[in-house]
């Protein structure tokens, strides 16, 4: 006798239920770690961008201790962004001037900062940080839709996985920091005081 249509065993239901739940990990393992490199590729080129946007700020002069006085980048809520960043700037001037990374947290003092990086945070958080800089000679740099809205004065956007940045001239003028024209005609968009 021959039977037709007969359930497989147990066994190799469970043997594809397990191959086909490690096909399934393997394709989320595959994807984070896409995922992760994309983010990593992105914050080298924010880097590469926060570390020359100080040769087109000219801060004023009380913004520094001396004339040998290093500018001073801190980067909040993005290590990887400042890990990169310290790489980049390693053994290099701006301006005439060392550089200094710091790493920051939400809530440190933004003393001494000549430009302020914020990353990915949003809301309360965000506006708090933004707040913080108000009345401070400091370039302040974010990557939040709600950047420029806040009071940030450079805001990353991604355009056809292309790193670009707008810039907001009146929160630059009111701490005192000329942009340079150099960096205004390479922006996506440059928004000026009416």
């Amino acid at each position: 006798m021959v039977v037709l249509n007969a359930a497989p065993p147990r066994s190799a239901i469970a043997r594809l239920a397990a191959l086909l739940a490690l096909a399934l990990l393997m394709l989320i393992a595959f994807l984070d770690a896409t995922a992760a490199e994309l983010q990593a590729s992105e914050y080298r080129v924010k880097a590469a961008f926060v570390y020359k946007f100080g040769d087109y700020v000219e801060w004023p002069a009380e913004a520094f201790a001396g004339p040998s006085a290093p500018i001073t980048i801190g980067v909040v809520g993005a290590d990887a962004l400042a890990d990169e960043l310290a790489r980049i700037s390693a053994g290099r001037v701006l301006a005439g001037r060392p550089v200094v990374v710091r790493k920051l947290r939400h809530g440190d003092s933004l003393a001494g900062m000549h430009v302020v990086f914020i990353g990915r945070a949003e809301g309360r958080q965000l506006a708090t940080a933004l707040d913080a800089t108000k009345g401070r000679a400091a370039l302040t740099v974010t990557e939040s839709s709600e950047g420029f809205r806040l009071g940030s004065m450079v805001n990353f956007v991604v355009v056809a996985d292309k790193v670009r940045f707008d810039v907001a001239l009146r929160p630059a003028e009111a701490s005192r920091l000329k942009i340079s024209s150099r960096l205004l005609a390479v922006a996506r968009t440059v928004v000026a005081p009416p």
